[in-house]
């Protein structure tokens, strides 16, 4: 939903007439005006439902509920954008509004909210060609790319996050039952994208970086590029966290998180004579966590080995080593790493 709309932008009374809900909708240019009763929905007003009580002969002044949608199209508090835009597409709406509990409308999700951000130069890797073999059975048929949450694969929900922060362009990485990834995204057409596929060698896995040198760094435009884990349930501003990096004047920039863990057991700091110097009990560590995610400037790609497997951990060893300048970016939102059944119970909302 859009930051900055309020529901005053699109909400009218239950009295109001045809001639209200017109000049709403030419105000808040959603196309789309909401009708309320002390904050409850009652109905939804089109831009083209007045058009046609307009030529149906309906007046200015006739009252708007007459002619709105009596039980539209809703979503509940807390729905994601990439569900609002399953509905959208299945229900071919534009908007859809957001109500509460009670049906009181608290929010409205636009198609050009979810997918309308200015589009970027960047283009995005993501990495799917991993076997996840902690996932056991669930991924001796499927590959971890294609194990759903919440009724979608996680690479859609991976995928979606960068669209619509206004990445259209994807190389994906693919190996391990490539077949069946490359047949559920196809040419990316169905998410508003395009999407490239980059194919290792079955018999050698190039890691989180190696698949990078395959890519002809010809085709791609003179802007960093979003390298991404297809395992990671998280949402971030990808175009902040690329201004960041662009700031920082980075070879590469590293997305970090925060992580916390409270040592179960007192901890004995010793001094240089064996003697105790202090006792700590059950201490917290504090410490900053790789997310899996990066920015790589195009220069640093010439740094990824070329037919054999690397890591990105390993590039951003390379490019400290050589004195270039490796960025952090604190991440804030909720990150899952869907490694274990335990993580992927996490992330279905089952722990």
């Amino acid at each position: 939903m859009n930051r900055t709309r309020t529901v005053a932008d699109y909400t009218l009374g239950s009295s109001a007439s045809i001639r209200d809900a017109m000049k709403l909708i030419d105000r808040n240019g959603l196309e789309i005006a909401v009708l309320v009763d002390n904050g409850l929905l009652v109905g939804v007003l089109t831009d083209g439902d007045l058009r046609h009580a307009i030529l149906d002969g309906a007046a200015l002044d006739d009252p708007a509920l007459a002619r709105a949608t009596r039980n539209p199209t809703t979503v509940p508090e807390g729905t994601n954008r990439a569900h609002a835009l399953d509905v959208m597409r299945a229900t071919r709406l534009e908007q859809i509004p957001v109500i509460d509990g009670d049906g009181r409308v608290i929010g409205m999700h636009t198609l050009s909210d979810i997918v309308g951000h200015p589009v970027l130069d960047n283009v995005a890797v993501v990495m799917a060609g991993g076997r996840g073999v902690r996932l056991g059975e669930l991924t001796q048929h499927t590959p971890k790319p294609l194990v759903p949450i919440a009724g979608r694969p996680i690479i859609e929900w991976v995928l979606l996050n960068l669209i619509s922060g206004g990445i259209r362009t994807f190389y994906i990485s693919v190996n391990y039952l490539a077949d069946q990834i490359i047949e559920r995204l196809g040419d990316g057409s169905s998410i508003g994208a395009t999407i490239h596929y980059i194919h290792e060698d079955a018999e050698t896995p190039l890691g989180t970086a190696g698949s990078l040198a395959l890519i002809d760094r010809a085709e791609l435009p003179d802007a960093p590029l979003v390298v991404t884990n297809a395992d990671l349930m998280v949402q971030f501003d990808v175009g902040e966290f690329i201004d960041s990096h662009v700031a920082m004047g980075s070879a590469v920039t590293v997305a970090t998180r925060r992580y916390e863990h409270q040592v179960p057991f007192g901890v004995v700091e010793r001094g240089s004579d064996r003697h105790i110097a202090q006792l700590v009990e059950k201490p917290v560590l504090d410490v900053e966590t790789n997310a899996g995610i990066y920015v790589v400037s195009p220069d640093a790609l010439g740094f990824v080995p070329s037919g054999r497997p690397s890591t990105m951990p390993e590039l951003v060893e390379t490019c400290i080593q050589r004195g270039l300048t490796v960025g952090a970016w604190s991440m804030e939102s909720d990150w899952i790493d869907v490694g274990t059944p335990r993580d992927l119970a996490r992330a279905r909302g089952n722990q």
